[in-house]
């Protein structure tokens, strides 16, 4: 089990509150093989175990952090149709390999056919997550989500409702939502506006302040330490905005 490697260096907040529940059962099994066994975590106290006490405290979020996160709520996303097909597991595991490697993505499947077993409490997921990621990697989670669905060709009524439900959760206000969703969901005339989160009657000079608002939040550098092939996605997200930018400018014959 890669496991250990997989975490680099810890998974830290996310053993404790819901996603510490969901988790506690896989990440004992994960060290079975590699620790004795008066030496193995308690599924229990993952469950159970509240970091900084009554609250949650704040430390920096590793590439660990960010990966059980994106499982967890993938998982949940999976299921909101009601049902799980291994179709869809083939699509997640073929996402997952183009975006973190086959190591990674061996690893990631095994959580998610062990979370997707489970309850979600997705409320209570989304806003231990909200409360510990910073709000470029919270962004770039609801891009990898779209992606996901996405990959079926058409992405469902009750998809995008528990993505939006997601996003409300962890703090993701309603513009950047409808930007990264006016990404994947192109039937709007003017995706490109929704995509810089603002309507067609904007003022050229609102273009460029909405354009450098989106820029400064979705900058790949914001998500760099969670990795290249993290960052590797958020740059083709930042392409996305810097197309609509210059789709508009074109439109409208301004430099």
């Amino acid at each position: 089990m890669k496991f250990a490697k997989w975490i680099g260096g810890g998974i830290g907040w996310a053993l404790g509150g819901p996603l510490g529940g969901l988790l506690g059962y896989f990440i004992g099994s994960a060290f079975d093989s590699d620790e004795p066994a008066d030496n193995q975590p308690n599924h229990g106290t993952y469950g159970r175990q509240q970091p900084g006490g009554a609250g949650y405290s704040r430390t920096r979020t590793s590439r660990g952090d960010f990966m059980v996160s994106l499982v967890v709520l993938t998982a949940a996303v999976m299921k909101a149709d009601g049902k799980v097909t291994q179709a869809e597991l083939n699509y997640v595991k073929q996402f997952f390999v183009r975006q973190f490697g086959v190591e990674t993505a061996t690893d990631g499947i095994r959580m998610l056919r062990d979370v997707l077993k489970q309850q979600i409490p997705v409320y209570d997921v989304s806003r231990q997550i909200g409360q510990m990621l910073n709000y470029s990697s919270r962004l770039q989670l609801i891009d990898y989500l779209f992606g996901i669905v996405s990959t079926k060709g058409t992405v469902l009524p009750s998809e995008l409702q528990l993505i939006e439900t997601i996003a409300n959760n962890m703090g993701v206000n309603g513009t950047d939502f409808n930007s990264i969703k006016s990404m994947f969901v192109k039937a709007e005339a003017d995706s490109a506006y929704k995509i810089l989160g603002i309507s067609p009657s904007a003022t050229d000079d609102e273009v460029r302040k909405a354009y450098r608002k989106m820029a400064v939040e979705n900058h790949p550098d914001k998500v760099a330490y969670l990795g290249e092939d993290v960052q590797r996605a958020a740059k083709e997200k930042f392409q996305k905005i810097n197309e609509a930018y210059e789709a508009i400018k074109k439109q409208r014959g301004f430099s």
